[in-house]
């Protein structure tokens, strides 16, 4: 893993692009980034994730290649960037447990969703930015089912099934104030 600027993230995405937009079209469908928790300790990185984000808000990568097919979200992985929050270790669907998500976290991981949309050419929508519990939905095993994966579906100070629309809207935030 490597610690990069946000700068840095959007040049890795700028160099990738051809080649994301290449796979996802393969599949007749857009480039997509999926959000996740890794389910882990806070400072524990994983290789599944193209891009992780720790509690304080330090942005690292597995790869300097975001076209690169990691597993990080079921039958969704080709032409996608998966970011994963590590946290979330011991939670359940009433309890974040000792380890949820910071609000360093939050952020952090919207001001990445702003920089990568932006470096790639996607609009920052629940079309093409996605939490693992929304994409789960999607698919029959998310928290309106069998909660088999329910990734941020939500966090500290949101509504239950509103985790995703509040990272969009932060990264929307960040592409228009800050990006």
């Amino acid at each position: 893993m490597r610690k990069v600027t946000l700068a840095e993230l959007g040049q890795l995405a700028l160099q990738s692009k051809s080649s994301l937009w290449e796979q996802a079209q393969s599949l007749d469908r857009d480039v997509m980034v999926y959000l996740h928790w890794t389910a882990g300790h806070y400072g524990q990185f994983f290789a599944d994730y193209h891009v992780n984000v720790d509690a304080d808000g330090g942005i690292y990568i597995s790869t300097e290649d975001f076209s690169e097919t990691k597993s990080h979200t079921y039958r969704r992985n080709t032409g996608a960037v998966g970011i994963g929050l590590c946290c979330a270790y011991g939670a359940v669907t009433s309890d974040l447990g000792a380890e949820p998500p910071t609000s360093r976290q939050i952020e952090a991981t919207a001001q990445a969703v702003a920089v990568l949309a932006q470096a790639v050419g996607l609009t920052v929508d629940r079309y093409h930015v996605m939490t693992h519990a929304e994409a789960a939905d999607d698919d029959g095993y998310g928290p309106a089912t069998t909660c088999e994966r329910w990734d941020l579906w939500f966090f500290a100070g949101t509504a239950v099934g509103e985790g995703g629309n509040v990272i969009r809207g932060k990264a929307n935030w960040y592409q228009q104030n800050l990006v």
